[in-house]
């Protein structure tokens, strides 16, 4: 008689028990439930402070944030798009007095935004000027000739400010600098075709260049928020200002953000094949843990709520030499009261450790949730793997303060959902087609604001790898 593999041992002579693969026939296993390595701990979901929002809509009421005069142009943000404030181009010399505010916006709406990489030249020395240059976000650099031939910087230009603005005075201007782009800039730009069209139909803004205009004095505190009257140190029955405080009259809105997926399983499965472990249970376990990573990266990534494209211009900084050191986050640190936690990719973390031990710093650990982290001025640094790291090795460290008493960062999401299977996230049944399977319709609802612009800031270009 031939023994069979199950009968025989690796030497090849006949076992005396039974085999391992034969007994599991009569056995079952003891096993884990699915796993899944795509889980991360979502520091951000769990720390930010939700808003419950029952209208499906969170407005952002501010008090209004712009004065002309202070000599800075002031813009409008909407995630990664930028708008400047019409009345702001009373900072440019020849609207100074302008005054026509429906020929404001309609001209604010022609200037088109760009990004410019670092080193890019915006005008050459010599060039007629065929643009207005509102520059956004970055650093530009005013280059000249000095007495020996050699390149000499004459100026910076930064957030706020503007070139080419003598176009709209002299059509035959020539560059007498050239510009060029220090670092990654954003920028809005009117050219002479769209200022010369827009011209022709506004003969009211064509006359007022053609009479020059006066220096208005500047107004409001130190913010740019308009201003409110108030006396103080008087005697006796002094005559009191009367005053009122200025609102954004277009103050932006959230609307819900959604994820959304169909799960479906076949309802052989699930009568046949959920014990001991229920196999619709776990699937919807993985897809709703797949819904909640893809939501911790929108509140980050997403280009019209997304974090990391609604930092205020001036709440963006450099680091100083490049990777992220302690002058750097005191730096972020400084910008805003209260910052709750600072947001990190977990290289951007062992970058900033690799400084601090070269320098003979050895930050302290801080518990958070029973774990321990990495803090700065006992702020914990809280790793997530959503924010994004450069082809060129770079990323970004976030601050923030939190919550609406505190006028900071809020998460945003649905009050009580039919189906809720958890805050802001529902789990529909939806029906079984001819094919016997059934399907569940899982649906995640977010968002985030910031409420105020100094409540977020940001570590831009932190090198990672040096």
């Amino acid at each position: 008689m031939t023994l069979s593999d199950e009968q025989v041992d690796t030497a090849g002579a006949p076992k005396t028990s039974l085999g391992t693969a034969a007994a599991r026939n009569l056995s079952t296993t003891t096993k884990s439930a699915p796993q899944m390595q795509g889980i991360s701990p979502r520091w951000l979901l769990r720390k930010l402070a939700w808003v419950e929002v029952d209208s499906g809509t969170y407005r952002v009421n501010r008090r209004l944030t712009h004065v002309v005069g202070d000599g800075r142009i002031e813009y409008i943000q909407t995630g990664s798009a930028v708008q400047v404030i019409p009345d702001e181009l009373g900072e440019l010399p020849a609207l100074r007095t302008f005054t026509d505010t429906a020929a404001l916006t309609a001209l604010s709406q022609r200037f088109e935004q760009r990004s410019l990489a670092a080193g890019q030249v915006l005008a050459e020395f010599g060039n007629p000027v065929d643009e207005i240059v509102l520059v956004v976000h970055g650093k530009i650099s005013k280059l000249g000739t000095g007495p020996y031939g050699d390149v000499t910087t004459l100026g910076m230009l930064g957030d706020g400010d503007q070139l080419g603005s003598q176009l709209l005075s002299d059509r035959a201007s020539m560059w007498e600098y050239t510009a060029k782009a220090v670092t990654p800039c954003i920028v809005l730009v009117l050219g002479r075709g769209a200022l010369e069209e827009f011209l022709a139909w506004t003969p009211a803004l064509r006359e007022h260049l053609e009479q020059g205009s006066t220096e208005p004095e500047p107004s409001g505190n130190k913010y740019g928020e308009a201003p409110v009257d108030i006396a103080a140190g008087h005697a006796g029955e002094a005559v009191l200002p009367s005053t009122y405080v200025a609102y954004d009259a277009a103050p932006r809105e959230y609307e819900m953000s959604v994820a959304q997926t169909t799960l479906r399983v076949h309802t052989r499965v699930a009568d046949l094949f959920s014990k001991p472990m229920d196999q619709t249970q776990q699937q919807l376990r993985l897809t709703v843990e797949e819904l909640l990573e893809r939501q911790e990266d929108d509140l980050l990534n997403n280009p019209d709520f997304g974090l990391l494209h609604n930092v205020a211009f001036s709440q963006r900084i450099q680091t100083r030499t490049g990777p992220p050191g302690p002058d750097d986050m005191d730096e972020l640190l400084s910008r805003r009261r209260s910052t709750a936690f600072f947001l990190a990719h977990p290289k951007a973390i062992a970058a900033f450790r690799r400084e601090c031990t070269s320098r003979g710093l050895y930050p302290a650990d801080v518990d958070v949730d029973g774990k321990q982290h990495t803090a700065w001025r006992g702020v914990p640094v809280l790793p997530s793997n959503k924010i994004p790291i450069s082809p060129e090795g770079t990323s970004s460290i976030l601050a923030m303060r939190i919550g609406e008493d505190s006028s900071g960062v809020v998460g945003l999401r649905p009050g009580t959902l039919p189906d809720q299977h958890a805050p802001g996230l529902n789990v529909r049944f939806t029906g079984i087609d001819d094919r016997a399977v059934m399907s569940y319709l899982v649906s995640s609802y977010y968002s985030a604001a910031v409420l105020v612009p100094d409540a977020l800031g940001v570590l831009e270009n932190v090198e990672l790898g040096r």
